[in-house]
C-alpha cells in the first residue's frame, strides 16, 4: 500500500473464489484516507479463498486471498458445503499451500497489530441518538469522508482563520481565451480554461507576497522558493486536492494538461498517494457549481485557500459609464498567526491586476 500509508479499509474484491487471474492483476481494492489502492496478484493461478472481508480495516502485511496454482477454477470456486467436501477433491497438500500463501497479498491482521482508528466524529451532547424513522436510513460513513471531516476540524482547531475578498472583472480575460482557444487547442491538444490563467495568477501573487507561500512549523516559519498548487476537484465520493507541482516553472499548456490529467484520475478513483502529496498553496473553484461566495476552509499543512466563485454579469462603473460587466468575486482564507491582513489584501490585488489585464503576466509586472 506504500509506506505513508498505515492502514486501509478493503473496499471491494474484483474478483471472487475460483476465478482465474493473471499476475499482477488486481484483484481487491482499497480505499485509504486520500485515495483508492488496487491489491494486485502476485501470480497467476485460481482465487481459492478471500480470506478478508469487505469493510474489513487492513494494514501492509494483512493477508487478504489464497491464490492456488491449479488450473481447475471449479474445484474452488465457491466454499464447499459439509456434504461436498466428503465427495470432493482432497485438500492441496500442506507444502503447496505454505507456499502459495507466501506469495499471497498480505497485510498483517488487524488483531496482531490494530490499526490507529480515525477519530470518531463527535456528537453534541444536546442532540440525543434517537431511533431511526420510517423514511430514514443509517449507513456506515465512507473512509474519505471522515479523513474530510477530521482534516476540516482539525484545521479550523489549529488555525486563526480569517478571510479577505476581492472581485475581478473578467472582461478581458475571458476576450483572450476566446480569441485563442482554437489555435490553443491545435497546438497544445489541451482546451484553454480559466483555471490555468488563476494558477498563473497565483504564482504571480504568491511570489509577490512569499509569506503567503509559507507555513509555520512549531517555532519556525518555512519559506518555500517553489510553488505547488493543489487544486481541488470534487468526486462521487468526495473532495481530493491533487498537486500541481512546480507550477511557478511551467507555462499555461503544461498547467492545463496537469488539471485535465489529474481531473481524469480523480474521476476514475487512479490517484496516487504522491499525486496528493505536499503542495503549498490551494485554489478552489466552487464557481463551477454556482457558487457567488464562500469561505473555503484551509488545507492543512497550507496557510492559505484562494476561493474561485461564479461568473455574473453586474452593473459596474467604467470611466463613468455604468456597464454590465462580467464578474467574480475572489476570497483568500489565510491562517492570521502567519499572514497579516495587510500581505493578504497585496495577493489579492496582484491576483485582481493580473486577470484583469493578462499582458502583465507576459511582461513580469
Amino acid at each position: 500500500m506504500g509506506e505513508s500509508v498505515t492502514d486501509g479499509t478493503l473496499a471491494n474484491f474484483l474478483k471472487k473464489p475460483g476465478d482465474r487471474v493473471e499476475a499482477d492483476e488486481p484483484i481487491a481494492q482499497i480505499e485509504t484516507d486520500k485515495v483508492t489502492i488496487d491489491v494486485a496478484s502476485p501470480e497467476a493461478g485460481v482465487i481459492e479463498k478471500l480470506i478478508a472481508s469487505e469493510g474489513d480495516t487492513v494494514t501492509p502485511g494483512t493477508k487478504v486471498a489464497i491464490i492456488s496454482k491449479s488450473a481447475q477454477p471449479a474445484e474452488t470456486h465457491v466454499a464447499p458445503s459439509e456434504e461436498a467436501t466428503s465427495k470432493g477433491s482432497s485438500p492441496p497438500k500442506v507444502e503447496e499451500k505454505s507456499r502459495v500463501e507466501e506469495k499471497a497479498p498480505k497485510v498483517e491482521p488487524p488483531k496482531m497489530q490494530a490499526p490507529k482508528p480515525t477519530a470518531p466524529l463527535k456528537t453534541s451532547p444536546s442532540e440525543p441518538q434517537l431511533p431511526p424513522k420510517e423514511r430514514e436510513r443509517r449507513v456506515p460513513m465512507p473512509r474519505l469522508r471522515k479523513r474530510i471531516a477530521n482534516r476540516l476540524k482539525d484545521s479550523q482547531n489549529t488555525f486563526a482563520m480569517l478571510s479577505t475578498f476581492n472581485e475581478v472583472d473578467m472582461t478581458n480575460l475571458m476576450k483572450l481565451r476566446s480569441d485563442y482557444k482554437d489555435e490553443f487547442v491545435t497546438k497544445h491538444g489541451v482546451k484553454l480554461g480559466l483555471m490555468s490563467c488563476f494558477v498563473k495568477a497565483a504564482v504571480s501573487a504568491l511570489q509577490n507576497q512569499p509569506i503567503v507561500n509559507a507555513v509555520i512549523d512549531g517555532d519556525d516559519i518555512i519559506y518555500r522558493d517553489y510553488v505547488d498548487v493543489s487544486v481541488a476537484v470534487g468526486t462521487s465520493k468526495g473532495l481530493v486536492v491533487p498537486v500541481i507541482r512546480d507550477a511557478d516553472t511551467m507555462n499555461f499548456a503544461d498547467i492545463e494538461k496537469g488539471i485535465n490529467n489529474l481531473a481524469k484520475k480523480a474521476n476514475e478513483g487512479a490517484l496516487s498517494i504522491d499525486d496528493m502529496a505536499g503542495g503549498t498553496f490551494t485554489i478552489s473553484n466552487g464557481g463551477v457549481y454556482g457558487s457567488l461566495l464562500s469561505t473555503p476552509i484551509i488545507n492543512p499543512p497550507q496557510s492559505s485557500i484562494l476561493g474561485m466563485h461564479s461568473i455574473v454579469q453586474r452593473p459596474v462603473v467604467v470611466n463613468g459609464d455604468i456597464l454590465a460587466r462580467p464578474m467574480m468575486f475572489l476570497a483568500l482564507t489565510y491562517d492570521h498567526r502567519l499572514i497579516d491582513g495587510r500581505e493578504a489584501v497585496f495577493f489579492l490585488r496582484r491576483i485582481k491586476d493580473v486577470v484583469e489585464d493578462p499582458r502583465r503576466l507576459l511582461l513580469d509586472i
